[in-house]
């Protein structure tokens, strides 16, 4: 399979994004913002949501950047303690002032980053080969979902 690399500039492609970074692992020292550049960054180990019927799951080293950020805000993230491990569940946008608005990475847990930015411009992709996971993420819906 091909390294992935999407761009996202409005909420579908945003989505679109977010349900390839579902699950991804982050280490809090691995989160990155940039006042001067207006940019927030960070690397993840995505879990690869393309593997086929059989084949082991894998995860992959990416990078994800958005532009144009004018304030970020976190709940219950310590960027500072570099030993924590993350768990991204979504990204959001909520738009305001059309075209901006706030992107807000979800954590499990209920942590979360917001992003006040000008307008959606983010990019993902990988930055090399996937390796054997060692299981599939499983969120049950419901207390009686045995899977």
């Amino acid at each position: 399979m091909e390294p992935l690399k999407l761009v996202a500039l409005d909420g579908q492609d945003l989505a679109v994004l977010s349900a390839h970074v579902q699950d991804a692992v982050v280490r809090a020292r691995d989160l990155v913002y940039l006042p001067r550049e207006r940019r927030f960054a960070l690397e993840l180990r995505r879990y690869d949501w393309q593997t086929m019927p059989g084949e082991p799951p894998r995860r992959r080293l990416s990078a994800l950047h958005f532009e144009r950020v004018m304030a970020a805000r976190t709940r219950a993230v310590a960027p500072r303690d570099s030993d924590a491990v993350l768990s991204l569940l979504a990204v959001t946008f909520d738009e305001r002032d059309a075209p901006g608005g706030t992107v807000t990475l979800h954590f499990s847990g209920g942590g979360a980053i917001a992003l006040d930015v000008e307008c959606i411009e983010a990019q993902l992709m990988d930055l090399g080969p996937a390796w054997e996971a060692i299981g599939r993420p499983h969120h049950p819906l419901d207390e009686n979902d045995e899977r």
